[in-house]
């Protein structure tokens, strides 16, 4: 694999300091390793996503110096690519209806499961017998596509953390509205676009191992990852903007580099003082 590089944010609304240094973090790593940087746009969730945030993102992105190679990759664009992912599990018999409603899925998830993690999600309707899938099928309630992980471990070397293992559930791979589900879209993206290692927040680590079932069950290359820390708010928390001036937009540009520049010498969680 190579090392391009790619950063992918959701354009649902005004990137923040903590988004903008992992983008810088990701260019950093890619450029260094004369590697190319891509963008992509998650943008499968169309109840949340605002067009204006997209062109805003990219134009941030450019204010702080990233350039970016190719065109911009939109995931509502590449439907097919991801159903054809769903039908190859689906032939292999690693994929099935799940009719749980969110609170189902909470009161399973709380219930003890074994050696899958805790809020796993058990496998309720993967004991369904046909007659009572027919059933639900008939209440009108739209099917999810779950991924049928047999509680495979899978373990990984991370550049900022070390090795990771966990167990997997069964998760979403398709939502009930039609749409595929973050850990098999990325996964997919990834391999198309050539991306050789994947930097971003320490927040998302614990999906990884979903995302590398996904890469293995389909034959996918798989990317190193690179896991980095966190920009934190002076209560502890994730930055957000509850936290006051926390974007480009709302801040003095040449200081928010500077600031941006100074944290990436700081190995642990940096936390941001808004004035």
């Amino acid at each position: 694999m190579t090392a391009d590089g790619r950063f992918a944010p959701s354009p649902t609304g005004t990137l923040h300091l903590g988004n903008l240094r992992t983008a810088l973090l990701a260019w950093l790593f890619a450029r260094s390793q004369g590697a190319r940087f891509l963008v992509r746009m998650e943008d499968l969730d169309p109840g949340r996503v605002r067009p204006e945030s997209a062109r805003e993102q990219l134009e941030d992105l450019a204010a702080i110096g990233l350039d970016w190679d190719g065109e911009v990759v939109w995931q509502s664009a590449r439907h097919d690519a991801y159903e054809a992912a769903i039908e190859r599990l689906r032939a292999e018999g690693r994929v099935y209806e799940c009719f749980c409603t969110r609170a189902e899925i909470r009161a399973a998830a709380s219930a003890p499961h074994g050696p899958l993690p805790e809020g796993a999600y058990p496998g309720t309707c993967l004991r369904l017998t046909e007659a009572e899938r027919a059933r639900k099928r008939a209440g009108g309630r739209p099917p999810a596509l779950r991924l049928r992980a047999e509680g495979a471990r899978i373990g990984f070397e991370d550049r900022m953390l070390g090795p990771v293992e966990a167990v997997v559930d069964d998760f979403v791979v398709r939502r009930n509205d039609g749409a595929a589900a973050y850990n098999l879209a990325v996964m997919v993206d990834d391999a198309a676009q050539g991306v050789g290692e994947v930097v971003r927040g320490a927040d998302l680590v614990d999906s990884t191992p979903r995302q590398l079932l996904v890469a293995r069950l389909l034959g996918l290359p798989e990317p190193s990852w690179a896991h980095v820390p966190l920009v934190l708010g002076p209560d502890g928390a994730r930055l957000a903007k509850r936290h006051g001036a926390v974007t480009l937009r709302e801040l003095d540009a040449v200081e928010a580099r500077a600031w941006l520049e100074r944290s990436l010498g700081m190995p642990e969680p940096i936390v941001y003082h808004p004035n």
